[in-house]
């Protein structure tokens, strides 16, 4: 499949494992693919505001990934979400259920510290099966649309056929994807 993506849909899948990298984080995500789109500008023709996408996508991490409808569900079940993070937090810290998992230390990263080179350059990050959702999907809407190539529309347009917290986020920017459709397609 990675065949048939065009190169900014090659730097786009480049830059998530990027971004799971710098994070530490044990998996590249959703998150970590749309992080790339906005790196990349390619949501700057939908007019997304990247600070506050940014800012949106980290307070989602807090909630430990849990969208707004997933809270609203549990509060529905008379669980305070929120509460829930306060306590958490007052017991491991500000941000516990957004820190990534700690990794274990292998004899590949431990010769990799004493020559001096940074694990997170080297260490291989698998993607998440969301991650890999997303990317099977932009070929199936490539392929509906008639397309030959994955691109990056068809990446944005698979974050957007999945709900969570990527789509949540930008849908309070106004972008759903409909609407992302008409004005990637131009």
């Amino acid at each position: 499949m990675f065949e048939r993506f065009t190169k900014d849909a090659r730097e786009t899948v480049v830059g998530a494992v990027a971004e799971a990298r710098r994070a530490g984080a044990a998996t590249v995500t959703e998150e970590h693919l749309m992080l790339s789109l906005l790196d990349l500008g390619a949501l700057d023709p939908l007019g997304v505001d990247r600070a506050t996408v940014a800012g949106a996508l980290a307070a989602a991490r807090r909630r430990g990934g849990l969208s707004r409808a997933d809270e609203q569900a549990l509060a529905g079940l008379g669980i305070d979400l929120a509460r829930i993070v306060e306590r958490v937090e007052e017991t491991h810290g500000a941000g516990a259920l957004d820190s990534p998992a700690p990794r274990r230390r292998t004899l590949g990263s431990s010769l990799r510290s004493a020559l001096g080179r940074p694990e997170s350059e080297h260490r291989h990050v698998p993607f998440a099966e969301g991650a890999k959702k997303t990317l099977e999907s932009s070929l199936r809407i490539a392929l509906g649309r008639g397309d030959r190539s994955i691109g990056t529309p068809h990446l944005v347009l698979a974050l957007l056929a999945r709900p969570g917290s990527v789509r949540e986020v930008l849908a309070d920017q106004g972008i759903t994807y409909d609407t992302a459709e008409t004005t990637l397609a131009a």
